[in-house]
């Protein structure tokens, strides 16, 4: 019974507030609003909707969209009650601590790990595609075996300008590539957030407004250039199709959930919280809606571009102009998205270190800037090794269904404290308990079974290692063992 021991709310939030672990509190419900939609939207509607749209959905993308906007919803509605309920780091997975004990906890925790390194890997792949794109509009031209996630000389011979074809260096036959775009944005934004939360969230409030204009280019741009005949067929790939569609770009919709990772820093966490995290959902998803109106009725679904979907609708139309626009607003927004996932990451390691779970290294923090230095570097070279080494199909779809996952359980435990707990206080509470959070758990789950099987194994690789590590040190340094129980200092 040890491994579904829980914390009291009261004993989570004492906790959280030891002058050896605590973080700067600084971020208003502005700084979370635009915390979500830079995190929201950059690659999955830059980069992802191409590849949706052609093989999953086709002009009925947009309907993918809106049901996996609506799971969203319903997932952070549940997200919004416990963040003003327990406004700490550690998003879901210290929510689960307080609702569905410590195994559980454990498995949340091990599973964003895997949504934010990995969906920040892919977000990076996704930038330098557009770099690489934007370049090319410049005539400036990358070795391709430099800066692509290409796996196979197939792959360079799509990637490759025509009349500047670069063959990679060969070892044993197999290409050596790495996307060095990628990893060195990765490195530059680590830096970045060393430095504080206030610094990052003012870069981060930039380059928002300048990916908000640019979304508004396209939308009111391109509609003068829809022909309503390249929406129909609209369902050309049926209702599965659509279902399809929505588990590949659900990643379009990560973000929001990175808000509860900064609750901590909040300077009125119990009203900010569900402001920041439901309004930045319902921008980003009727910006996406109208965005793929437009790319849809812009050019032939089957003929969208994989790689740079929305500045190519725009260049193969002659306007090169408005395609080099669009494809530096989406290195400005991708670069946001980038930097709220490289800033979420290291805030579970903080959080499950200060618990005993991991080692006491992650959640030491720095004297000058109070930021987890120690884990938002390590988060930024793992993230820079695997963004310069893997194509952005595997990451995306391994960061939907660590996301799916967290997300239902999130909605599981709403519904688990409801029950154990009925008198805390909740500045924001979920309607309709437990209508809603049944409703977000099986979105999520429909979600989830149209992934492949593929993904579903990387998944329980990655849930196995978690479970060793948890069984050799997690569980008898936790904090809750009695055995365990030594403070973790400050670095000097």
């Amino acid at each position: 019974m040890n491994l579904f021991r829980t914390k009291s709310t009261e004993q989570i939030l004492s906790e959280c507030e030891s002058q050896h672990t605590s973080l700067k509190k600084s971020l208003s419900a502005f700084d979370l609003t635009a915390l979500g939609v830079g995190a929201i939207i950059g690659t999955g509607i830059f980069v992802l909707t191409g590849v949706a749209a052609a093989t999953q959905a086709g002009p009925a993308i947009t309907l993918s969209f809106s049901f996996a906007g609506i799971a969203c919803v319903f997932s952070a509605l549940c997200y919004a009650e416990f963040a003003s309920m327990l406004p700490i780091a550690g998003s879901a997975y210290s929510y689960a601590y307080a609702s569905s004990g410590e195994f559980i906890a454990w498995i949340i925790g091990w599973d964003l790990i895997l949504e934010y390194i990995i969906g920040a890997s892919a977000v990076a792949v996704g930038w330098s595609g557009y770099l690489y794109q934007f370049l090319q509009g410049l005539n400036i031209h990358l070795p391709v075996w430099l800066a692509t996630d290409a796996w196979s000389l197939a792959d360079f011979a799509q990637k490759n300008v025509p009349g500047q074809h670069v063959i990679p260096p060969m070892i044993l036959g197999i290409p050596i590539v790495f996307n060095l775009p990628a990893a060195l944005v990765v490195l530059l934004i680590t830096a970045v957030l060393v430095m504080g939360i206030r610094e990052s969230a003012r870069f981060n409030a930039t380059i928002v407004v300048i990916k908000i204009c640019v979304i508004l280019f396209v939308i009111i741009a391109g509609v003068f250039w829809i022909k309503p005949a390249n929406w129909s067929p609209f369902f050309p790939f049926g209702v599965v199709g659509i279902l399809n569609g929505a588990a590949y770009i659900f990643f379009a919709f990560i973000g929001f959930d990175a808000i509860s990772t900064t609750a901590e820093e909040v300077k009125n966490p119990q009203r900010d919280l569900p402001i920041g995290i439901i309004a930045s959902l319902l921008i980003c998803t009727l910006l996406y809606i109208l965005v793929c109106l437009v790319i849809t009725g812009m050019v032939p679904y089957a003929h969208i571009n994989h790689q740079a979907p929305i500045s190519a609708a725009f260049g193969d139309l002659g306007l090169t102009w408005a395609a080099l626009i669009i494809s530096l607003g989406a290195i400005a927004g991708l670069t946001s998205v980038l930097l709220v996932m490289l800033l979420s990451q290291p805030r579970i390691f903080f959080a499950m270190s200060r618990d005993g779970l991991l080692w006491p290294w992650f959640s030491k923090v720095h004297p000058k800037f109070s930021t987890p230095a120690n884990a938002t570097m390590l988060t930024g070279c793992t993230v820079a090794l695997i963004a310069g080494l893997t194509p952005i199909d595997v990451l995306a779809e391994m960061t939907n269904i660590g996301t799916l996952f967290a997300f239902s359980l999130v909605c599981l435990a709403v519904i688990i404290l409801r029950k154990k707990a009925p008198d805390l206080k909740r500045s924001f509470q979920v309607p309709w308990v437990p209508l809603i959070p049944i409703l977000g758990i099986l979105c999520n789950i429909a979600m989830m079974i149209r992934l492949e099987a593929v993904t579903w194994m990387r998944l329980i690789v990655w849930l196995v290692i978690g479970l060793i590590i948890y069984g050799f040190y997690g569980y008898k340094n936790s904090k809750l063992n009695t055995n365990s129980s030594q403070p973790i200092q400050k670095e000097p």
